[in-house]
């Protein structure tokens, strides 16, 4: 895939810093490339439901930002990225140390890109357990 705007990686960073929701949680910018983008969460109280497990919510924030700044990476420059819609797909309770979300594009048009996020627990001594998968469609902004 090549990507339209050869500065993706600092507007996604730039637009990643504005996003109130994702500070108040602890959530972080892992790794951009060209249709690929990890959002990185540290599971805390922050975001536990009352089982214990990461709340669903938490788990659908970060798969939406990942596959989102994953379809920004093939949007021209100075476009930013809306959420169309997502389905998600819970397969196991989300817990451990960290969630990792990684964004890929699957297909990406002028006015429409198609992204699956796959959101993984990862737990102290290392293993990944994979928690949901989240299929998308964005536009620019």
């Amino acid at each position: 895939m090549t990507p339209r705007n050869p500065d993706f990686a600092a507007d996604i960073a730039a637009s990643f810093a504005r996003q109130g929701a994702l500070a108040t949680i602890g959530a972080e910018l892992g790794a951009v490339t060209a249709g690929r983008c990890e959002v990185r969460l540290p599971i805390t109280d922050k975001v536990r439901q009352q089982q214990g497990f990461v709340h669903g919510g938490m788990v659908g924030l970060i798969g939406d930002v990942a596959g989102g700044y994953a379809a920004m990476t093939m949007f021209d420059p100075g476009k930013d990225v809306l959420t169309l819609e997502y389905k998600i797909n819970f397969l196991r309770p989300a817990q451990g140390e960290m969630l990792i979300a990684t964004g890929t594009v699957v297909r990406a048009g002028r006015s429409v890109a198609i992204t699956r996020a796959d959101v993984e627990a990862i737990a102290a001594d290392g293993t990944r357990t994979l928690c949901a998968i989240l299929q998308q469609s964005s536009m620019p902004g």
